[in-house]
């Protein structure tokens, strides 16, 4: 009788825990929702953008200039994202990017941040731009 209190203070808090978290699961993103999301937010910074597979294509081929083990994407992703690539320094295989080769790229937010954050400050040397990452995923979303 004493604890009755207590539970319903526990379940007042567990159960909208637990619906959210399901809700989080039960809803992955697909790789087109995640490169719409990523145009949205780029429109937002420059109204009347509009991603382009073209420009996304070109940064990933480019060579930054900053370091001469991973001048850009290609280096260790390879000259065609529908392939494995290989890290340069490490070694390590690399999934492809393209989502026809591998459908589980771009559907975690999280992820795509952390690897945009370190990918982009190694071969950029900055943040990649909210536009940037737009046409770069336009492009592997239709790859």
């Amino acid at each position: 009788p004493h604890d009755l209190p207590i539970f319903r203070k526990l379940l007042g808090w567990l159960f909208p825990a637990l619906l959210s978290g399901f809700s989080l699961a039960v809803t992955a993103e697909t790789p087109a929702a995640m490169a719409e999301r990523y145009a949205q937010r780029a429109a937002q910074e420059q109204p009347g953008f509009t991603p382009d597979p073209a420009r996304g294509e070109a940064f990933y081929r480019k060579n930054h200039g900053v370091s001469a083990d991973m001048p850009g994407c290609h280096a260790c992703h390879g000259a065609d994202p529908r392939q494995s690539g290989k890290h340069v320094v490490t070694g390590k295989t690399i999934a492809p990017m393209a989502v026809s080769a591998n459908p589980e790229r771009f559907t975690d937010e999280a992820k795509i941040e952390k690897w945009f954050r370190r990918n982009c400050k190694e071969v950029v040397g900055r943040e990649c731009t909210a536009a940037e990452k737009a046409d770069f995923l336009a492009w592997l979303v239709r790859q």
